[in-house]
């Protein structure tokens, strides 16, 4: 299981990349901004309680209980009118060992064995369920991350984990609070990670020439 993503070919994978890159380009030649995409989102402050697995994944916050803090935003990927439909995508930024932090990114999805990989657009953030849609390498395996919305309990979610295509296994759960701080915040999966997930190489290939093109385009804002 852990050998499947290493089967695609470079050549795909760069192509991917500079697809990503070149999307990305041309919404910030569009629409020239600090943040070309998701340039407009509400930060939240977070609770996060981890209960811990009963078997663990290879990464301390998934597998070890604790209550951490953390900083959440919720954004539509493309600035769109309310009303219309968008991608909508949940940052969760998370304090690491030694002053730094750690930075997953999610995005609207759905969450069948198929459906975590499909981005699912839509007018509303309420209620949606979020995954990382691309793997991470662990020591355990490709590894997918989610946020799954808490039935009946308002801005609250559960945070599940799943090896590629098995079920879902909640490992915490976080709640959101309206944040007092609203300034505009920049998250980094690639070069803010946290300890334990790892990025395939093909995974870094496909992601880092997006991210190389977020940089460009904050430091000409």
């Amino acid at each position: 299981m852990a050998e499947l993503p290493t089967r695609l070919s470079r050549g795909v994978l760069d192509a991917g990349g500079r697809g990503l890159s070149a999307a990305f380009g041309l919404v910030a030649r569009v629409r020239p901004a600090a943040k070309p995409l998701h340039p407009r989102g509400r930060l939240y402050d977070a609770v996060i309680q981890r209960q811990g697995l009963c078997e663990p994944v290879g990464v301390p916050f998934i597998d070890e209980p604790g209550t951490t803090s953390a900083l959440v935003r919720v954004s539509r990927a493309l600035g769109l009118p309310p009303a219309l439909p968008d991608i909508h995508g949940m940052a969760i930024r998370l304090p690491v060992d030694g002053g730094r932090h750690a930075d997953i990114l999610l995005a609207a999805t759905g969450l069948g064995r198929i459906s975590r990989y499909v981005l699912l657009p839509g007018a509303s953030a309420d209620h949606r369920s979020y995954s990382t849609l691309i793997p991470y390498e662990t020591s355990g395996g490709p590894l997918n991350l989610a946020a799954i919305p808490v039935q009946g309990e308002y801005r609250a979610f559960d945070l599940a984990c799943a090896h590629t295509q098995e079920k879902w296994t909640i490992f915490a759960r976080m709640r959101l609070e309206e944040s007092p701080a609203q300034e505009q915040v920049t998250f980094d999966p690639v070069l803010n990670t946290l300890p334990g997930l790892g990025y395939y190489d093909w995974a870094v290939r496909l992601r880092e020439r997006a991210y190389r093109a977020a940089r460009r385009s904050r430091a000409d804002d």
